[in-house]
């Protein structure tokens, strides 16, 4: 028997000390919910569990964020509905001031109100703004926006680039009809030669002594003739030889189906008879295709008007005429990015781009329905359905990244729910496990006690051997 070294109590005391560290972490891990309270209960699990809390608390707020996007996007969305109305309502004032039945009283009033309707749509681009960000003024700095050329109802084929547009149509000959501004012309003839000609009655189409229309009839001032052998008022029978003479300055001539017309006096500065203001030569048709042309595309390019010019070469029997579209100078669009994920790679950003919205961006500045005739206010029509067609466009735009964002805010949350998922399988304590080592461990560190304590004893025995 030894009484320096008390091997059974140091063995118990050993046991308990291990005993009750492990009692105590496991009250750590009850009490906290985590299995993992220092680096040293998991070292490698500590890791993984912070990259992929790094993950989760990133993405959450990439949801927020997203969710921030979406509330952006629906301001300006809704601030272009109500321009939306407000181009309707031009539209239908556009429309109104273009009949014939409005004096220019009438037309007066109706430009009040677009006016009026022009500055709101400035105002609200001006002060549509979410958390201090003006959505729809655009950005620093400015830009040139080309105007949309029209073709001013004018027929014949019409294309356009981003610079450029191309009026094509038909060659006028003596007798073709073309209405330009809402006006019929007919193309006028400048002799008896030249209506004959049109209406294929020249020597080549009736023969140099008429015989190719002997029996056929024509009409020449409203009174019809028959080609014959001779001149006879009474029969209204014509020799062909004498057509020439019956066909005066301003004298009408219909055959087979065509028909010319004899300039009374010698065509105005502006192509026209001075006594028939329908009658005009094919340049000053062509003069007046011009004019229509760079009025109807001239609505809104303010800081640059269109410039029409006839092109130098057509196809045959075309007459060609280039327009090079006017523009505005305008602020830059805005372009911010949202960023929706946890880490910087920049497929994280999504781009959000708002064009500016004023009354000049839109193409309506200086707008005016007002003139007399109001043809004003038919190429206004166009020029509102354009403004239409480019807030449409932006609605749609910002439409299709609210829906973006909205697939986005769902898939990062549930990135967000499964990584929580795996994350607390490596942290979090399980309870129901952590209560049956627990309880163990406390079973174990009172016997602990108790065999320490009999240990304790077992050198007692000494003492008789001493007695």
């Amino acid at each position: 028997m030894v009484v320096q070294h008390n091997m059974q109590a140091m063995n118990a005391s050993r046991m308990l000390n291990i005993t009750s560290g492990n009692q105590a972490k496991s009250t750590e891990k009850l009490s906290s919910g985590y299995k993992i309270n220092r680096a040293a209960d998991d070292a490698a699990g500590l890791s993984i569990s912070e990259k992929m809390r790094k993950q989760i608390r990133g993405l959450d707020q990439a949801s927020t964020n997203a969710q921030d996007g979406v509330s952006a996007v629906q301001t300006a969305e809704g601030a272009l509905t109500e321009v939306h109305s407000m181009l309707q309502r031009m539209n239908e004032l556009a429309v109104q001031a273009s009949n014939g039945t409005n004096s220019e009283s009438d037309r007066s009033s109706i430009q009040d109100e677009i006016n009026q309707l022009t500055t709101e749509i400035d105002r609200v681009a001006e002060t549509t703004k979410f958390n201090e960000t003006y959505l729809l003024k655009g950005d620093n700095g400015t830009k040139k926006v080309q105007i949309s050329a029209h073709d001013a109802g004018l027929v014949g084929t019409f294309s356009q680039n981003s610079v450029k547009a191309t009026f094509t149509m038909n060659e006028l000959g003596v007798g073709d009809k073309y209405t330009i501004g809402g006006t019929e012309y007919e193309i006028g003839a400048e002799n008896a030669n030249a209506a004959m000609a049109a209406v294929k009655l020249d020597s080549t189409n009736a023969g140099s002594d008429g015989s190719k229309v002997k029996g056929q009839t024509v009409e020449i001032a409203g009174k019809t003739w028959t080609f014959g052998d001779k001149t006879d008022e009474e029969l209204h029978t014509i020799k062909y030889e004498d057509l020439s003479k019956k066909l005066s300055a301003g004298t009408t001539v219909k055959y087979n189906g065509k028909s010319a017309t004899i300039f009374s006096e010698s065509a105005g500065s502006d192509g026209t008879d001075p006594n028939n203001k329908t009658l005009i030569t094919a340049e000053g048709a062509y003069t007046k295709v011009q004019t229509e042309l760079k009025a109807a595309s001239s609505i809104g390019a303010t800081s640059k008007t269109p410039t029409v010019t006839e092109a130098t070469t057509s196809p045959a029997g075309k007459k060609s005429f280039t327009i090079e579209k006017g523009y505005v100078e305008t602020k830059n669009d805005l372009s911010f990015s949202l960023h929706v994920g946890a880490d910087a790679d920049m497929t994280n950003k999504i781009n959000v781009k708002v064009q500016s919205m004023s009354a000049k961006s839109l193409g309506l500045d200086g707008i005016n329905v007002s003139d007399s005739t109001g043809k004003a206010a038919t190429y206004a029509i166009d020029a509102i359905a354009d403004a239409v067609s480019k807030v449409s466009a932006q609605r749609s735009s910002l439409g299709a990244v609210q829906n973006r964002l909205e697939h986005t805010i769902a898939n990062v949350d549930n990135v967000v729910e499964n990584t929580n998922a795996a994350e607390s399988r490596i942290r979090d304590t399980d309870m129901a496990e952590e209560m049956v080592n627990y309880s163990k461990n406390n079973i174990l560190a009172q016997a602990g006690q108790s065999m320490l304590a009999q240990a304790n004893q077992s050198t007692q025995g000494v003492l008789s051997i001493l007695g």
